[in-house]
C-alpha cells in the first residue's frame, strides 16, 4: 500500500518537474515566485491591503498549474482552458500595473510598499507576456476553413 503512494507522489514530482522545463511551466512558476514576493513586500509596508491582488494572483496561478500539470484541461472539456488563462493573465496584468502605480506613487516614506510596487510592475509585464503568448496560442489553434465558392 506505501508502494502505490510513494510512485504517485513521485509520478507527481515528476510531472511537475517535467512541466516547468516547459515555457509555459517557468512563465507560471516565475509569476507564483514573484507574486509571494510581493506578497511579502506588502505585508512589510503600513498599507497591506494591496497585497489582496498577489493573494489572487497567486492562488489562480497555483489552481492553472495544477489543472495544467496533472492534465485536467484535457479530462474537463466544459471549460475552455486557454480561455481562461488568457483572462486570469490579462487581468492579473492591468491589476497589477493599476496597483502597483499606486503604490509607487503615493509611497513615500514606506520602502517595503515601493518595493512591492516596482516588483508589481515587473509582474504586471509577466503577465501580459502571458497573456500575449496564451493569446498567439489560442490565434494558432484555430481551424480555417475555406470559404465556399459557388465557381463551378
Amino acid at each position: 500500500m506505501a508502494d502505490a503512494a510513494e510512485t504517485t507522489a513521485v509520478s507527481c514530482i515528476e510531472k511537475l518537474k517535467s512541466y516547468v522545463r516547459t515555457r509555459k511551466g517557468t512563465i507560471l512558476t516565475a509569476e507564483i515566485v514573484l507574486s509571494f514576493i510581493i506578497i511579502i513586500c506588502y505585508a512589510a509596508s503600513f498599507y497591506g491591503g494591496y497585497s489582496a491582488v498577489a493573494i489572487c494572483e497567486m492562488v489562480f496561478a497555483i489552481i492553472i498549474m495544477v489543472v495544467f500539470v496533472m492534465e485536467l484541461d484535457k479530462q474537463l472539456l466544459v471549460i475552455s482552458w486557454p480561455w481562461t488563462d488568457f483572462i486570469r493573465a490579462a487581468i492579473g496584468s492591468v491589476l497589477y500595473l493599476i496597483t502597483s502605480l499606486i503604490c509607487v506613487i503615493g509611497g513615500s516614506g514606506d520602502g517595503a510598499r515601493i518595493a512591492g510596487g516596482v516588483l508589481g510592475l515587473l509582474a504586471g509585464i509577466l503577465f501580459g507576456y502571458d497573456a500575449y503568448l496564451t493569446f498567439m496560442t489560442i490565434k494558432g489553434n484555430r481551424q480555417h476553413t475555406p470559404a465556399p465558392t459557388d465557381y463551378a
